[in-house]
């Protein structure tokens, strides 16, 4: 069932109901009204004919004993009109007298035995009585005389057949009405719930439109009132938008994924290739010279060497990738930055390494990551700077964050490729030249933002480069905490 349906069946039956119970209520309530009306005017009947009554008092004998028996002698004309049946018993409940609509009829008004004992003891009546297939209201009143000695009775009745025929009448309008109105408020109700629904169909056709074209870029036109189905309306552009970005985000990952497959491939096909070139050689008949076996061997130490630390690059990414968070403690920078350095030094013999610019600051983050991250940078400039440059390392404080400068006298990136130097395996014509595999300042972005710093880069071509990384302070480490252990518990 729709919920256009619903919604229209539940407003026809809330209404119906209500019909059903104003029906009775006023069935009920016209049909007493009427009845109390009827029962008023036998009761003004009675009163006017108790005021012209004649009392007749006859006395016989039973059994040698006198009897006096009292009798209400009704007027001979002017007592009641023609639809009005009057009747009168005296203290034994003997009929005395009878109107003559009675008489021609010939019935007898009847009266109940809880009625004879109550009008008897000086009580007023009224009850309905079935007479040859008629109905009548009866009422009887005592007729009291001097001593208030009840002497008989006086019965004032009326057809109730016109009472019943406009009843009948009453049910049937009530009855015929409320089914009228319930069907024109049934189709009433399903154009107005088609109306108010409408908006919503639409959105629903918006709703299959954009699944089948996958076109999140669309929106449910909706021009009408804030009301709900207007937040339902805003809500779903809403939601839409926010589709429409992680399907982007979600494509874009994509991208990023196969063009890192294919990069990883790439680099892994070249020393797989010479390696087997290698091994080819070491199973030539007859075998190579000894001196060519060593050159060999070593080739294929170099490659496997190679070949490791990319698989170790890789490894570092996919980590930072799947979001595993790094520790979150206070990190002293200068005997961090002063140990790098000298590590450097060793291998960079014909290089200056400058270190001696350095505040006595604490950072938040991981020991490691950072010394991971000047490793790179500082190898970055040795590669690209000309024996003889120099590599200077400085700190400087902010309020909130600590700045590690990491400038070189290299020979510059080129600003076209400034924008990408920080992407997988991406190699420029002056910045990536040599054998790296394009993943060290990948994996130095990725570290830096684990640790909630930033990191980038300044650079003229001739000159040398610049890195700036900025990291938090240590006083900063509340929220770090935090996050890190948001990280931690997804």
């Amino acid at each position: 069932m729709s919920v256009r349906l619903r919604l229209t069946v539940l407003y026809s039956s809330i209404l119906a109901f209500t019909l059903i119970a104003f029906s009775i209520v006023l069935y009920v309530t016209l049909s007493r009204l009427t009845l109390g009306v009827v029962a008023d005017t036998l009761a003004e009947e009675a009163k006017r004919l108790l005021d012209r009554k004649v009392i007749d008092d006859q006395i016989f004998l039973f059994n040698g004993q006198e009897y006096r028996l009292g009798r209400i002698v009704l007027p001979a004309s002017g007592f009641a009109a023609p639809q009005t049946y009057v009747q009168t018993i005296n203290a034994g409940g003997i009929v005395t007298s009878r109107t003559a609509n009675l008489v021609d009829e010939g019935v007898v008004l009847p009266l109940s035995d809880a009625a004879f004992e109550a009008v008897f003891s000086g009580e007023k009546t009224i009850e309905q009585a079935t007479v040859k297939d008629g109905k009548l209201l009866v009422f009887t009143r005592p007729v009291v005389v001097e001593g208030n000695r009840i002497v008989g009775a006086v019965q004032v009745a009326r057809s109730l057949d016109e009472y019943v025929q406009s009843q009948d009448t009453l049910r049937r309008i009530l009855v015929i009405g409320s089914i009228v109105v319930t069907v024109i408020a049934f189709g009433i109700g399903w154009m107005l719930a088609g109306i108010a629904l409408r908006p919503i169909d639409r959105i629903t056709h918006t709703a299959q439109a954009i699944g089948t074209e996958r076109d999140f870029g669309r929106r449910v036109d909706y021009t009408g009132p804030y009301d709900e189905i207007g937040r339902l309306a805003t809500t779903f552009n809403e939601m839409l938008g926010a589709l429409q970005s992680a399907y982007r985000q979600e494509a874009q990952a994509l991208q990023a994924q196969r063009r890192f497959v294919a990069d990883a491939s790439h680099e892994l096909r070249t020393p797989l290739t010479t390696i087997r070139g290698n091994i080819a050689l070491l199973q030539r008949e007859p075998p190579i010279s000894s001196e060519d076996r060593i050159d060999v061997l070593a080739d294929m130490a170099d490659e496997s060497e190679r070949m490791s630390r990319l698989v170790n690059d890789l490894l570092v990414l996919a980590r930072a990738d799947a979001g595993r968070p790094l520790r979150s403690e206070p990190v002293a920078l200068r005997p961090l930055i002063e140990d790098v350095c000298r590590k450097v030094r060793v291998v960079a013999a014909q290089h200056t390494i400058d270190c001696t610019q350095l505040d006595d600051v604490s950072v938040q983050g991981d020991e490691d990551a950072i010394k991971q991250v000047l490793l790179i940078l500082l190898d970055n400039g040795r590669k690209f700077t000309p024996p003889g440059g120099q590599i200077v390392v400085t700190t400087e404080e902010a309020p909130q964050q600590v700045i590690i400068h990491v400038r070189d006298t290299g020979l510059g990136i080129d600003p076209a490729a400034l924008p990408h130097i920080f992407e997988r395996f991406y190699r420029g014509d002056s910045s990536r030249t040599g054998g790296g595999a394009g993943l060290g300042l990948a994996i130095a972005q990725s570290l830096v933002k684990a640790q909630h710093g930033t990191i980038g880069v300044t650079s003229t071509i001739g000159e040398g480069s610049t890195f700036t990384i900025r990291l938090p302070k240590a006083s900063q480490a509340a929220p770090i905490e935090r996050t890190a252990a948001a990280a931690d518990g997804s």
